[in-house]
């Protein structure tokens, strides 16, 4: 038997290739024609996981950025009472908005932290507030079941996202919450754009090149929450959360450092 014959004949490819995984579509950038943001979510920190470092970019640029919190967050810190977490716990807040170019940080009162239940009292407070304001672009958190994977999302996350959502269309029709009209509050249907922060499907990105120092200084000021989330030293905590989530980001935005968004136009 010849070498050659001893050697296995080459078998014909069967059925068809395997199929190539799909790559991500790529984010597209988050629209910068505007000039006023309302950032509505339901603790102090919401706005730090990522969306800080976006706002730094944006008020760089002159855009006025309003942040509106629906509860004080006193019900966040283990060993720490209500009355006592929630002053505290604004404080760092503003502090924090303030490492962003953020002057304008309002409170509701009314809304307990951790039971916040979505209802028409919330929405008409909320369009109160789009009211008042005026903005073009609003700023919300995740109001999906999970932040992807088997990450959970909270109850008062998705109430608050989601009255946002539909509060946006209620700010602009007159024969919803007529009251407001009584309290000088016309309808405003300028909003154009309803940019979801840390959703599980995002479909539009912030580079964050200039802002991700500034971000990771903002979560920085909620340095007592982070102290009892975490055993970690807070500056490593925030800044490998961060930096890690926008190089995650860069893959789907040109290798750009981003944090990203889930648009819904208006």
């Amino acid at each position: 038997m010849t070498e050659r014959s001893q050697q296995q004949e080459p078998q014909e490819p069967q059925g068809r290739p395997p199929e190539l995984p799909e790559l991500p579509e790529p984010l597209t950038p988050l629209p910068a024609d505007w000039q006023r943001c309302l950032a509505i979510v339901a603790h102090p920190d919401d706005l730090e996981y990522g969306g800080a470092a976006a706002v730094a970019i944006w008020t760089d640029r002159g855009a006025e950025v309003v942040y509106l919190l629906v509860t004080h967050g006193e019900a966040g810190i283990d060993g720490l009472g209500p009355e006592d977490c929630a002053p505290l716990r604004e404080r760092e807040q503003r502090e924090s908005a303030a490492v962003v170019g953020v002057s304008a940080v309002e409170f509701l009162d009314g809304y307990a932290d951790g039971v916040i239940e979505y209802s028409t009292r919330l929405r008409r407070d909320l369009a109160a507030a789009i009211r008042r304001h005026r903005p073009e672009l609003v700023l919300t958190l995740n109001h999906r079941e999970t932040f992807g994977g088997t990450y959970w999302n909270t109850p008062d996350h998705r109430a608050v996202g989601l009255a946002a959502l539909d509060a946006a269309a209620d700010a602009g029709n007159r024969w919803i919450f007529p009251e407001l009209l009584e309290q000088g509050l016309e309808p405003w249907n300028g909003v154009r754009w309803i940019a979801v922060t840390a959703s599980p499907q995002p479909t539009h990105a912030a580079d964050v090149t200039e802002g991700l120092d500034r971000g990771v200084r903002s979560l920085l000021a909620h340095r007592t929450y982070i102290e009892a989330l975490t055993d970690e030293d807070p500056e490593v905590y925030a800044r490998t959360f961060l930096r890690g989530n926008a190089e995650a980001a860069s893959a789907r935005f040109g290798g750009r450092p981003a944090v990203t968004f889930e648009v819904f136009p208006r």
